[in-house]
């Protein structure tokens, strides 16, 4: 579902921690002589720290100047995201997930890379994190939603951000950058954080742009095979898609709540017709416009281009 924060299940985790504490005292187990009061013992809670953050292998052979696509399943690991009956959006969209891998892999027009290919839980903010660090051209997070009381809610939706957060997303992400930086080519050194926020600001615009070119292939080739809910493009704020430097979008492919969507999503049927349509965009997407493909420069001489590959030469 478009994007339930994962930052939940930290913090009530943090208030059983305090809540334990809190018992322990008022029950004056934890005590010292003269009637002050010390823990005779620490708690400690393991958080995911941001150097151990795995990057994914990428698929479909070297570098050789082919664009690379990121494909974020939501959700995984203790958040099984939406439920439907014994059906988990996090196994849903893990499927969907790979079944574009593998048609993406067959046609061979692009690399591509999962941010997770198993039951992991990765934070939303880690998600971008990984298309980034890989170089993506493009991300795509799959989800599902459910509809508590509403059986019969149905049909796929497209996210991207909306403008508001794309501004709000800009100045953070300019505040918190302490040390060198690069942005679609642009070095960010944190001398002028007025103009750090302008450059980010106007490649997350730029960045939302190809998002809205990309959903609208979406949208107009799922036609016929996909169903949508209306209307079928929304922009929501949403933190995996504030990636400053990549066009991002959140496919949400329809409700697991809904026992005949939940049949269709888990079928190999429902799995071709979503890996079809979203290929033929993927691919569509790249055609339109070569320059979309910032590895193209630092491809191998030897690769072919991404005209040539994607039929356009």
């Amino acid at each position: 579902m478009p994007l339930r924060s994962s930052l939940i299940p930290v913090s009530l985790a943090f208030l059983c921690v305090i809540a334990v504490c809190a018992a322990l005292f008022s029950a004056n187990v934890v005590s010292v002589p003269g009637g002050a009061l010390r823990p005779d013992y620490v708690l400690t809670l393991s958080l995911p720290q941001s150097g151990d953050l795995e990057i994914s292998a990428v698929d479909g052979g070297p570098d050789d100047g082919r664009p690379l696509v990121v494909i974020d399943p939501g959700h995984g690991g203790h958040d099984p995201g939406a439920v439907g009956g014994d059906v988990l959006e996090k196994e849903v969209v893990l499927s969907l997930a790979q079944a574009l891998r593998d048609r993406l892999q067959q046609s061979g027009a692009v690399r591509v890379a999962l941010t997770r290919d198993d039951d992991r839980f990765l934070v939303v903010e880690e998600r971008a994190e990984i298309a980034r660090r890989l170089g993506g051209d493009l991300f795509v997070s799959i989800h599902a939603d459910s509809a508590v009381g509403a059986g019969e809610a149905s049909g796929a939706s497209i996210y991207t951000l909306s403008s508001d957060a794309t501004n709000r997303a800009a100045a953070r992400f300019a505040a918190r950058e302490n040390r060198a930086d690069e942005i679609n080519g642009v070095v960010i050194d944190g001398d002028n954080q007025t103009v750090e926020t302008i450059l980010v600001e106007l490649s997350q615009r730029r960045a939302a742009e190809e998002a809205s070119n990309f959903a609208g292939l979406i949208e107009r080739g799922g036609r016929g095979t996909l169903v949508f809910r209306e209307p079928a493009r929304l922009s929501a704020n949403l933190a995996v898609l504030k990636a400053p430097d990549m066009p991002s979008v959140l496919f949400e492919a329809g409700f697991v709540s809904n026992p005949d969507e939940a049949k269709r999503l888990t079928s190999a049927e429902g799995r071709d017709a979503f890996s079809l349509v979203m290929a033929r965009a993927i691919e569509e997407y790249f055609r339109a416009d070569p320059a979309r493909n910032s590895g193209a420069e630092s491809g191998t001489s030897g690769g072919p281009s991404i005209g040539s590959v994607l039929g356009g030469e």
